[in-house]
């Protein structure tokens, strides 16, 4: 806890944006213009436009990243060590490490939100209410996700060598959707977790784990160039120029 200008008590939370330079499948794209501005701006407002954190910062390897960053408010406390900037480190090593380097001695933050670069669709009110949400569970660690839509998971198939399909549920794939359990997919846009558990933990896949439901359309996590087509056009309807 620690007291705001105004001399209230709050929750120290700190987010911490993971995002380094060397993206495969579209080179650059932290710092590629998406409708405007560089991509990882919209989190980086994003976060400052919640209210909720103390300190706002991106854990990247990359110069170019970095003075981005800092020249739309985030903070830059140090260049992540590139043995953490590969193709196989996971990110919330990525997140712990950056909670280690601004509070080593475990006394400063409540709270950590891993929020993805690669989500720019997610609005400040979705982190306002993800935070509401995991401040009334009892939870360790809380994930946002989606609704699968018509592409239902129950009815996954294989295909073979022969192209012959088979159904990964057997038991399910006759069954109606609406008669088939929900399921969601994880979103890399909105992770809150405990710096405790974190820490204890090392991961946000903790057993004491909710998700947090986030609209699709504010959801989408952007991997491919297809992924960045549809986010413009569904953030240029969002603004009204389409």
């Amino acid at each position: 806890m620690y007291k705001d200008q105004k001399g209230n008590n709050r929750f120290s939370c700190l987010a911490i944006i993971p995002a380094r330079g060397g993206s495969k499948r579209i080179p650059r794209k932290n710092v590629l213009d998406f409708c405007g501005l560089p991509i990882i701006v919209y989190t980086i407002q994003a976060a400052l436009k919640s209210g909720l954190f103390r300190q706002v910062i991106v854990s990247t390897d990359d110069p170019e990243i970095a003075e981005v960053s800092k020249q739309f408010g985030a903070e830059i406390p140090f260049i992540r060590t590139h043995s953490l900037a590969d193709d196989y480190t996971p990110v919330s090593e990525v997140t712990l490490d950056a909670l280690n380097q601004i509070d080593p001695e475990g006394t400063k933050f409540n709270f950590i939100a891993q929020l993805m670069s690669n989500c720019p669709l997610r609005t400040e009110e979705d982190i306002i209410n993800s935070f509401t949400q995991f401040r009334t569970e009892d939870a360790d660690s809380q994930i946002s996700i989606t609704h699968y839509g018509w592409q239902n998971p129950w009815w996954a198939m294989k295909r073979d060598s022969r192209k012959m399909m088979h159904p990964i549920f057997e038991d399910r794939v006759k069954e109606r959707s609406q008669d088939l359990p929900e399921l969601f997919c994880p979103t890399g846009a909105i992770w809150w977790i405990s710096a405790d558990a974190l820490r204890r933990e090392k991961t946000f896949h903790c057993e004491n784990k909710t998700g947090w439901e986030i609209a699709w359309d504010h959801g989408v996590d952007i991997d491919t160039e297809d992924d960045w087509n549809m986010a413009e056009m569904l953030m240029k309807n969002r603004n009204g120029l389409l």
